[in-house]
């Protein structure tokens, strides 16, 4: 519906965090994914590495015949049967199905992440972005238990970011871009802003599990996770600071 450009919205330390994260995951696209091979190629990295509803409901590697039903015609895929599925839960969080898909995805948690590692510390946002991957991959995979499709993305830890950022800062001012038949560029208060992104990702749930492509209850979970765990911390909405205040911080974007 929107996307967003940028905030307004300064920090008091840098983003180690968060920068990181973005370095990581364009890292593993570009050097680690085959994302230039043909799609068996690609499908069977991901078969090998990527969390898969399936497994992680059954506790062990897909068989041969799931394999088979995973995979498109005419490819010739073997089960990987030393796969540690479980750890595949946090690899999944640094894989992506393209670049658009991976662009679109740090886009917003560079614009959004900063904020959220500065009120909450490096080494709690750390845990805070991991936590937030994992629920928003368990909410998909039980009522998706014997799907043997891969699930990747950023998307469900980036989500929790989101729904924090909701709660901490609901009217930072963000820039974002509406695609009508130009783009028309708004500055409109982060709550705006976030509640039509997860209404865009509610409306989608009633079409079959991961339709399009996209997993979107992996989304919801991922963002309503955010919003508990800084709840449950204690969070609540940040005072806009003052403009001579906000000149002596970290600049945000």
């Amino acid at each position: 519906m929107v996307i967003p450009l940028g905030d307004l919205n300064p920090t008091r330390r840098r983003p180690w965090v968060t920068w990181l994260l973005v370095a990581a995951n364009i890292g593993v696209f570009a050097f680690v994914q085959p994302w230039w091979a043909d799609e068996c190629t690609q499908r069977a990295f991901f078969l090998d590495y990527a969390a898969i509803p399936a497994e992680l409901t059954e506790g062990q590697p897909l068989d041969a015949g799931q394999v088979a039903r995973a995979t498109p015609p005419g490819c010739d895929v073997a089960p990987a049967d030393d796969k540690p599925v479980y750890a595949a839960a946090i690899v999944s969080l640094f894989l992506h199905g393209g670049w658009l898909h991976l662009l679109f995805n740090m886009l917003y948690l560079w614009i959004f992440g900063n904020n959220i590692e500065d009120r909450l510390g490096h080494l709690r946002f750390a845990g805070f972005y991991l936590l937030c991957g994992i629920v928003a991959t368990a909410v998909f995979v039980v009522p998706n238990a014997g799907n043997p499709v891969p699930l990747v993305g950023a998307s469900g830890a980036i989500a929790g970011v989101l729904g924090a950022y909701l709660v901490m800062f609901p009217r930072a001012p963000v820039t974002v871009a509406v695609p009508l038949l130009l783009f028309l560029v708004l500055r409109l208060p982060a709550a705006i802003v976030l509640l039509l992104w997860f209404v865009g990702q509610l409306l989608p749930l009633g079409q079959p599990a991961g339709a399009g492509g996209v997993a979107y209850l992996a989304h919801v979970g991922g963002f309503v996770a955010g919003v508990v765990v800084v709840l449950l911390l204690g969070f609540r909405p940040q005072r806009r600071r003052r403009r001579s205040e906000a000149g002596r911080q970290w600049p945000g974007r």
